[in-house]
Parts: structure tokens; C-alpha cells; sequence
């Protein structure tokens, strides 16, 4: 009597299946969930995910591929293939071409049997591609739950891993629940799972968890449930005992076991590993042990029409062979393929095939596979050099790299390109045979390495084609060191400006044939660094060189050249001839996505910092919505969400920038940081310190990596960092971070740097009044000089008329604080900061300036009346800017004018310290301890003695609790 091949009943995993069911409810509610399943070879990940699909049938709609063992040579997106091909079987082609949107016709990436159904419109990258998947999955599950599982995703080339990192991060509607499952022995050191599944973990809506083995418990049950229970015809205790010991509590092992002769005896059971993975497969005929070797050559599952056109016999035996291997419990079948049921026995029985069988296996699936229309190139390349045709495999690898390129697959073109090279001096005539040089390969494949993500291979493989292209035409050098350039600017090192440089000598103007836009291209990337390096002035010239000389070359080469000269135009202060030539950019992007919305992206950021804030919503969110339409909303629209959210804070929109910026992650490092950057600031304006600098410390290590080479990132993180840090109270830390400013990295870009001056200003004065300047050997005289200085070359910027009267203020304060009294009389200063503070009010009323500005300006203003006496204009300020605040939603200003309410106490003064109140001519003192004032100074500036001085701080010392000045400043709390 022969044992059942597996248990009808799942053993040991019941409370795994009610925590995916657990999850599904929840993503059937409408929130996107995903799980990570991990477990060894054979531990029931595949049987658990059967058992949980096998229960949503009718309830949801379930989308299942799988990765296959090919090495590195598995077809791109294979698994989302298979389950796009199982949703139109199930849904129909018109209905997921309606639910993919205006840009179906992508889908062809995946699926190439697409691409006559509908016209491919003009691709921009992967990310259209990823974004067209995720919407399409959002919008299938508008009818009922999808469900995406995947199998063996240790097997999983680069790009199906991409494009899973994508979905999972990106997802933002829809009733969506991935699950994915990975054999963890697999998971080894510089295994890609090694990286991706640490940064899953990052991710809120997924959960990850490994199966465990069985205790011995479990096994006797599996063991009564395979072969009926237990009793006098059972199995004896030594047998399950020893199926207990060598089975370890892996249930794959389990079952095995028990299939050989139903365990009656337990006197055949296998001694190694190989023997029990190969057991059944040696008790089958002759014909099904033949069809499972050639299946395990095909890899772990082989389509129907694929296995049907490799096998060398009857269509009736093929059946039958197929029949038994599927009773034997080897393997499973379905509507589209062929699967062994475990990846160990293929494994097993791959390892078991004779060379010569190998190498005809491979050949005949590379046969079948090139007669069809829609095959995988990679696939076949792979099966070629199984085989030892190695001209075959170079002529499929040359096919399959111009495959992965068009599917944005580049990690896979990559490897095809690596392929090529390696074959290179094996195969005769590869030039020939490719179409190309080395040379030429090597700059394919280092190009594809770049977009893959891989910056340093791409840079050392394009080092290798220089070498080996000493002789090569000048034109075709110069096109590597552009690729060489480009690399070094992704891996945001020095050095891309002299080779562009170097480039353009080789090619100097008149010298390529007409239509070759090859010295506009160089142009326009060299005044792009000298633009983002803020070299405003050699980026014009450079810029203008490339609109003159770009007569022939494509409207969006011309787009870009005229975008980069207007943002460059603009810092220099041609305002009006910047902002023409930012038109002429928007005109010749035309309907081209790339310079459209990098157009969008370089004009919002110029009208923000002009004080345009409506505008800059506008442009922004006109190109954000290009970028809806066009795929890219969530990746190169990133750049504009940022921009958009920058605008919204300015006009005092927090809610609605934060919520924007929420919705936003991207694949570009770049547009990341910029991100970032405006949820820093929107965090802290609207209430939220602490979260702020959390946020800053948890990027800080990104914040950093374009300040080298960008000088708006190193203005952008100043600010940011700088505003955070004096809303937490450090501003040594403050100054640290903005003192620089004017002078190098720090270059001029008034736009960016008018702000960062005025937080050094506010950092300079607050380090004047606690005393702390000194210490730290500021001068602070003549930093205050210094800045003064810098505003003055700044005057003509449009924004400089809000933000130089608020730094000036800010000085005015830092001076009040440490002049000798016995140079300037005290009324004086103390008028000269009162008149400063009006004035940066007024500014703060203009409509360019920040919403944030007024407020905050009535509170510095109300902290230097309090200080010099004027305790009713204080009050006014104080009362003014928590109205302005609260009415704009700056959390952080209202909060700021309530502390100082409290501090400074109102008619009837709130209890301080020790509960006793203080008096109105002690919170004067003390405002004047806090500026670091001695006992003498205090008696100057409120026209009393010193002895009466020092008798109002000891009485201030005792009701506060504190046993120092210090302490008592301490002590009273402290306000933005």
C-alpha cells in the first residue's frame, strides 16, 4: 500500500495561515499589505501559500508567478510576466489595457505579444514601466482584493527585485496584498536579498517571518495524517522515531519518507540526502523519468507549448509520462505550465543528467525557443551555452541585451554585455556576429551598469574601453569620456568638468558631420555641472555656446541647453532674460516628458526663490500632472512635489505640503534628498521640532553626500539644519552649520543664501545674549560686520527686501548684546534694535516674504522689548504673531507665543520656579540676565543701581529655585 504524496490536512502551520489571512482582511480593507515569507528548503512555504490561495478563490483576484533557478540568466520580470498573462486570461486584454490607462501600451515590456495591440508611446525609463504596473495593480483591485504572490524570490533576477522594491514602496490605494516567499539557506553573503530584505523591513505595511521546523509532535501527526492513523497496522515508534530524526522536522523530508512504501517497515528508508530527493523519481518508467530530466533543463517550470515542442516523442506519451510524474507527487501542472512540485528534486535530478544529455536538453529548448515570435533571447542564450554553442549563445546574448534594454531590464543587459565579452575570443568573427566592436560593447554594457545603479563597475568598464580605444575616431572618444563624465557625476565625485572639457577639444566645432548634436550634448552637460556647482557665470557662456551651436540638433537637446542657460541667467540677477529663456525651454520641450518636466522642476524652483509662491505652485503642479499622465508621478514627478510643497509652505499651506510630500518617495537619490529637505522644514514649521531634527539625523549621511559637487544641496542643508537647530535651542550647533556662508563651498546664490544668512544672524545673537559667544572665540562684532557685508551685495535680488531687513535686526540684537555700555548709551541700542525689528516687520508684510516671516518677527521683536522695558509693545507683538501664526497653521510660532505669555507673564503673572510669581520689574531683569548682562549692565539699561540689581536677581533666584543665573534662565523656560 503506498502513502498518500502529501498530507490532506497542512501540519504545524496553522497560525502562519490565519496570519496571512489576518493580513488579507486588512488589505481587503483597503490598506496595501505585504508579506515576506522565509524558510529553508522543503519547510512548507509553497504549501502554506497554496492552502491560503486555495481559500480565496471566488473572493479575490490571485496573480501567481514564480522565479526561476536560471542563475543570472532568468528571463527580466519573468514572475510579473506570468502573472500578467494570468490576470488577461482571467480579466481580458481590453480590461487590462483600460485599467493600465493612457500608457498601456508599456506593458509590452513585459509582455511582447503586446506590442501590435497597442501603439507604445515614447518611453522615458524604467520608471514608467514600474509606475504602470503599480497603477495597474491599484486599479484591478478597485473591483475586488488582488492578491500578487510570488514564489523563490532568491531566484529573482535584479530587475523583477526593482520593480518589487517599487510596487512595495509606492503602492498608495488600492486593496492590494503581495506575498513573496525566499528560501533563507539560499540568502548568502552578497546575495541581492542580503540588502533588499533589511530595507522591507523598513516599510510599515509589510511583515516578514520564517517558518520553523516541526517538533516532533507535529512530525508524528504528518506522519498519521499521511498514512491514516496510527494503530497495529501503523507504523512502529522506531520508524517514526528515526523518519523524526532524519527528516530533522522539515516536512518536504517528512513526507518523503513516508512515501517510500508507506513507512511499514522502515527497513528501506535512504541513508544520504540524494537518495531520498531521488527515491520517487526512481521508482517511475522510463518515459517519466526522461520527461522530468528534460523539464528540470528547462528549470524549475516549462510551459505547456515549450515542453510539448522539445519532446522528442508522441504527444500520447508526453501525457502519459506527465500523468505519472504527477501522481508520483513530483509534479504539478496547470492551465499555463509544467512545475516540479519541489525545487529540491529538480535540483537533484538536474544534477543527475549525463554531460551529453545536458548539453541536448539545452540545445533542443534553445531550438524551440528560437522559433518562437515572443521568445526570451536571455533564455535562449542561456540554454546555447548549456549546450557549448558558444557562437549560438554570443549571437542570442547580443539579441538579449537590445531585449533587457527596451525592457529597462539593465542589470540584465548588463550581464548579456558581460557575456559578450567573455565570449569575445572564443567565437569567430564577433564583430560580425554582434554588429559592434569590443569597444562598442564595453560602452553598452557600462551604460547599462549605470542605469542599473552599478556607478563604480560602469566606471571601471568604461576605463577598460578608453584603454583599449587609443586609436578609435576622435567623436567616438569623445562619447566615452561624456559616459565617463556622467558616471562620476552619479557617484558625485569630482572631475566630470575636465573631461567634458576634454571631450569637446576632441570634436571642436565644424568638425562632425551635419546632424551629429554631439558638441551641443557636451556643452549642455558641462554648463549643467558649472550650474549645479554654482559657477553661474562660466555656465552662461557655456550655455550660450550650445544654443548657438544647437541648430541641428533634436528640440530637446535644444530645451535642456536653453533651460540650463535661463537658471543660470537667473542667479546672476537677469531676471527678465532668465525667465524668456525658461519659455524658450518650455516651447521646444513640446510633448517630450524628460525636458518638459525637467522645464517644470529648474522654473518652479527659479519662482520661488524670486517670492513668486503662487506661480511656483502652478508651474509645479502643471508639470506634476504631466507627470501623472505620462507614468512618472511618484519618480521624476518627485522633483515636483518637492518644489510644489516648497511653494505651498511660503504661502503658509503646511497641511497640504505635508500631505503632498507624503505621497512621494522616488528612485533618484537626488530628488530624495530634495524631499527630504522640504519635510524637514515642513515638520518644524508646523509644530513639530523634535520629529524634525529626528528626521534630519536619520538623512544625515545623505544630507551630506551632495554638498561636494552641489552648491543648492549645501545651501538647502545649511538652512534646513540650521533653522532646526534654533528651534531645538542649539544654536552653537546653528552657527556651525551656517557661519560658512559666503565664503567657500558657500558660493553666491542669493535665492538660497539670503535665508541661511539671516539664521546666522539669529544664531549670532543668540550666542551674543547667553554669553556663549566669547567663549567660543566669536568676535561678534565683527561677524555681524561681515554679514551686514553680505547682504549689501545681495540687495538687488528681489527676496533681499524681506530677507536683509530681518538679518539686519537679528545683528542689531547681537550688537545690544555685547557693546560696552560706556561707548554707546543703552537707549541707544536699545533704539536702534527696536527700529530694526520694525523695520523687518514691515518687510515681513510684503507679499513675496514666507508667511512664517511675520510672526516670527513679532516674537524676535517682542523678546528685545520685553528686554529694554517696553513691556507694552511686547505684549502687542506677542499678541500679534500667535494670531498671525495660529490663522496660518505655523504650529511652531503659536507654541512659541504662548511659552512667552507664560514666561513673561501678563498682568497677572503665571507662578514661576517656586511657585511664588514673579514681579513685572523682575521679568524685566531677568529678560536682561538671560542676554548675559551683569548686575551693572542690568542697572544701566533699566536706570537703577546695581545694588537694586542684584537684589532683584537674588529675589529671581529664589522664587525660581535656581542656585545660578544660569539656572534661572534655565529654569523659566526658554522660547523660539
Amino acid at each position: 500500500m503506498r502513502a498518500p504524496a502529501t498530507s490532506p490536512v497542512m501540519i504545524g502551520r496553522e497560525a502562519d495561515l490565519e496570519a496571512l489571512r489576518d493580513e488579507f482582511a486588512l488589505a481587503a480593507a483597503g490598506g496595501p499589505r505585504a508579506v515576506v515569507i522565509g524558510g529553508e528548503a522543503g519547510i512548507g512555504k509553497s504549501r502554506l501559500l497554496s492552502e491560503f490561495l486555495t481559500g480565496l478563490e471566488g473572493v479575490a483576484t490571485v496573480l501567481l508567478g514564480r522565479c526561476v533557478d536560471l542563475g543570472s540568466d532568468g528571463a527580466p520580470y519573468a514572475p510579473f510576466a506570468t502573472a500578467l498573462r494570468r490576470l488577461i486570461d482571467e480579466r481580458g486584454l481590453p480590461a487590462v489595457l483600460e485599467a493600465a490607462g493612457p500608457s498601456a501600451g508599456v506593458l509590452s515590456a513585459l509582455l511582447p505579444e503586446l506590442a501590435d495591440e497597442q501603439a507604445v508611446p515614447q518611453r522615458t525609463g524604467r520608471e514608467r514601466l514600474y509606475e504602470l504596473v503599480t497603477r495597474l495593480f491599484e486599479n484591478i483591485s478597485d473591483d475586488a482584493p488582488l492578491v500578487l504572490a510570488i514564489e523563490d524570490v532568491h531566484w529573482a533576477d535584479s530587475s523583477t527585485l526593482e520593480l518589487l522594491r517599487f510596487v512595495l514602496r509606492m503602492v498608495e490605494r488600492g486593496r492590494i496584498l503581495v506575498v513573496l516567499t525566499y528560501r533563507s539557506d539560499e540568502v548568502v553573503r552578497g546575495h541581492p536579498l542580503r540588502s533588499f530584505l533589511p530595507e522591507l523591513d523598513r516599510t510599515r505595511r509589510v511583515t516578514r517571518w520564517e517558518l520553523s521546523r516541526l517538533g516532533r509532535e507535529q512530525v508524528v501527526a504528518l506522519v498519521e495524517q499521511l498514512i491514516g492513523g496510527g494503530g497495529p497496522d501503523g507504523p512502529d515508534p522506531e520508524s517514526i522515531q528515526r523518519v523524526n530524526d532524519l527528516s530533522e522536522g522539515v516536512p518536504f523530508f517528512v513526507e518523503e519518507l513516508v512515501g517510500i512504501d508507506g513507512l511499514r517497515t522502515g527497513d528501506d528508508l535512504p541513508e544520504t540526502f540524494r537518495e531520498l530527493l531521488l527515491a520517487r523519481y526512481e521508482r517511475l518508467s522510463d518515459p517519466a523519468q526522461r520527461l522530468l530530466r528534460l523539464i528540470a533543463a528547462g528549470g524549475s517550470c516549462v510551459r505547456h507549448e515549450l515542453l510539448e515542442a522539445v519532446y522528442d516523442g508522441p504527444a500520447d506519451e508526453l501525457d502519459a509520462a506527465a500523468r505519472e510524474a504527477i501522481a508520483a507527487n513530483l509534479l504539478a501542472a496547470d492551465s499555463v505550465e509544467y512545475s516540479f512540485r519541489h525545487a529540491l528534486v529538480r535540483e537533484a535530478i538536474h544534477a543527475d543528467l549525463l554531460p551529453g544529455e545536458r548539453s541536448r536538453f539545452h540545445a533542443r529548448f534553445a531550438e524551440a525557443l528560437e522559433a518562437e515570435p515572443h521568445r526570451s533571447a536571455v533564455q535562449l542564450s542561456s540554454h546555447w551555452l548549456a549546450a557549448h554553442d558558444l557562437p549560438r549563445a554570443f549571437a542570442a546574448s547580443v539579441e538579449a541585451m537590445d531585449e533587457a534594454k527596451s525592457a529597462y531590464a539593465y542589470a540584465t543587459a548588463a550581464a548579456m554585455g558581460d557575456r559578450m565579452l567573455e565570449l569575445w575570443d572564443s567565437v569567430p568573427a564577433p564583430e560580425e556576429l554582434s554588429g559592434r566592436d569590443r569597444v562598442a560593447v564595453m560602452a553598452l554594457t557600462a551604460s547599462a551598469l549605470r542605469n542599473a545603479g552599478d556607478n563604480d563597475r560602469a566606471l571601471a568598464l568604461v576605463d577598460e574601453a578608453l584603454r583599449h580605444g587609443a586609436d578609435l575616431p576622435p567623436s567616438r572618444r569623445a562619447r566615452l569620456l561624456r559616459d565617463k563624465a556622467q558616471y562620476l557625476a552619479n557617484l558625485n565625485r569630482p572631475g566630470s568638468d575636465g573631461l567634458l572639457r576634454d571631450a569637446l577639444a576632441l570634436v571642436p566645432a565644424g568638425s562632425l558631420p551635419v546632424g551629429d548634436a554631439l558638441r551641443t550634448h557636451l556643452l549642455t552637460e558641462l554648463a549643467a555641472r558649472q550650474m549645479i556647482a554654482g559657477e553661474f557665470e562660466p555656465a552662461i557662456e557655456t550655455a550660450s555656446r550650445a544654443v548657438a551651436e544647437a541648430d541641428g540638433a533634436p528640440a530637446a537637446m535644444r530645451s535642456v541647453a536653453h533651460n540650463i542657460l535661463g537658471s543660470s541667467l537667473i542667479e546672476c540677477g537677469c531676471i527678465a532674460e532668465a525667465l524668456a529663456e525658461l519659455d524658450t525651454a518650455a516651447r521646444l520641450a513640446g510633448d517630450e516628458v524628460a525636458p518638459l518636466l525637467r522645464y517644470a522642476v529648474n522654473a518652479s524652483d527659479a519662482l520661488s526663490a524670486l517670492g513668486r509662491y503662487d506661480e511656483a505652485v502652478r508651474v509645479a503642479a502643471t508639470g506634476l500632472e504631466r507627470a501623472r499622465e505620462r507614468g512618472v508621478e511618484r519618480t521624476a514627478g518627485a522633483w515636483l512635489a518637492a518644489n510644489q510643497a516648497e511653494a505651498m509652505a511660503a504661502l503658509g499651506r503646511y497641511d497640504r505640503a505635508a500631505e503632498l510630500l507624503g505621497s512621494v518617495t522616488c528612485l533618484d537619490p537626488r530628488a530624495e534628498l530634495c524631499v527630504r529637505l522640504q519635510q524637514v522644514r515642513v515638520l518644524l514649521w508646523s509644530g513639530d521640532a523634535p520629529g524634525a531634527d529626528d528626521l534630519i539625523r536619520r538623512n544625515r549621511a545623505a544630507f551630506r553626500t551632495l554638498a561636494p559637487i552641489e552648491l543648492q544641496s549645501r545651501l538647502g542643508v545649511a538652512r534646513a539644519v540650521g533653522e532646526v537647530a534654533i528651534g531645538v535651542g542649539d544654536h552653537r550647533r546653528a552657527w556651525e552649520e551656517t557661519s560658512g556662508v559666503g565664503s567657500p563651498p558657500f558660493l553666491t546664490m542669493p535665492g538660497y543664501d539670503l535665508p541661511v544668512i539671516a539664521i546666522a544672524a539669529r544664531a549670532l545673537a543668540e550666542l551674543a545674549s547667553e554669553g556663549d559667544a566669547a567663549s567660543s572665540g566669536i568676535d561678534v562684532a565683527a561677524e555681524a560686520g561681515r554679514l551686514d557685508g553680505l547682504l549689501a551685495t545681495r540687495e538687488e535680488w528681489p527676496t533681499a527686501r524681506v530677507w536683509a531687513p530681518l538679518a539686519r535686526a537679528e545683528l542689531a540684537t547681537a550688537r545690544l548684546a555685547v557693546e560696552p555700555r560706556d561707548s554707546v548709551p543703552a537707549s541707544d541700542l536699545a533704539d536702534e534694535a527696536a527700529v530694526a525689528w520694525a523695520h523687518a516687520i514691515a518687510a515681513a508684510n510684503e507679499p513675496i516674504a514666507p508667511v512664517h516671516l511675520r510672526p516670527y518677527a513679532l516674537l524676535r521683536a517682542a523678546r528685545v522689548a520685553f528686554a529694554t522695558g517696553r513691556r507694552g509693545e511686547a505684549e502687542q507683538f506677542v499678541l500679534d504673531a500667535r494670531d498671525s501664526a495660529e490663522a496660518h497653521g505655523i504650529g511652531l510660532l503659536t507654541a512659541a507665543a504662548d511659552a512667552l505669555i507664560r514666561k513673561r507673564g501678563s498682568r497677572a503673572p503665571v507662578p514661576a520656579g517656586g511657585g511664588v510669581a514673579l514681579t513685572e520689574r523682575e521679568e524685566e531683569v531677568l529678560a536682561l540676565i538671560e542676554q548675559g548682562l551683569s548686575n551693572k549692565q542690568i542697572g544701566e539699561r533699566l536706570f537703577i543701581s546695581a545694588k537694586t540689581a542684584s537684589v532683584h536677581v537674588s529675589s529671581i533666584l529664589r522664587k525660581v529655585g535656581a542656585s545660578s543665573r544660569t539656572e534661572a534662565v534655565y529654569r523659566a523656560g526658554r522660547v523660539l
